[in-house]
């Protein structure tokens, strides 16, 4: 793309985002919110009070605050702190076959449940840890 064409996408961006700020700023509904931003944050000030205050005081349960994360951290979080599936071992008692699996898409264990039905292989079910 040249520097030319960049530039006028880049102008014609720019002015629709303008056109979208100012029917922003004429929403009565948006001057309402930032009337009560204003005056939560003045009488934050009046008495001293940070938002984490006024949250813990609105929180009667006692509950950790909600922290904001990007949705990069908090998609890295939520991977991470995700808890590991149990491992089930079914064993079948018609060939004395054992599968170990942590899902339910375990390629000889859907055969089983194919075969057999569902219901018997979980009764087939040995151990879970």
């Amino acid at each position: 793309m040249s520097l030319l064409n960049e530039y006028m996408k880049k102008e014609q961006l720019l002015k629709q985002l303008r056109d979208e700020l100012q029917q922003l700023e004429q929403d009565q509904r948006l001057k309402g919110e930032l009337e009560f931003k204003e005056k939560l944050e003045q009488l934050m000030k009046t008495h001293d009070k940070t938002a984490a205050d006024v949250i813990e005081i609105l929180d009667p349960a006692g509950d950790q605050p909600v922290t904001r994360q990007s949705s990069s951290t908090a998609s890295e979080s939520q991977s991470a702190g995700r808890r590991k599936r149990k491992l089930k071992v079914y064993r079948n008692p018609h060939t004395g076959e054992v599968v170990e699996t942590r899902g339910g898409n375990q390629k000889t264990l859907k055969a089983w449940k194919e075969e057999y039905g569902n219901d018997t292989v979980e009764q087939w079910l040995e151990r879970t840890e």
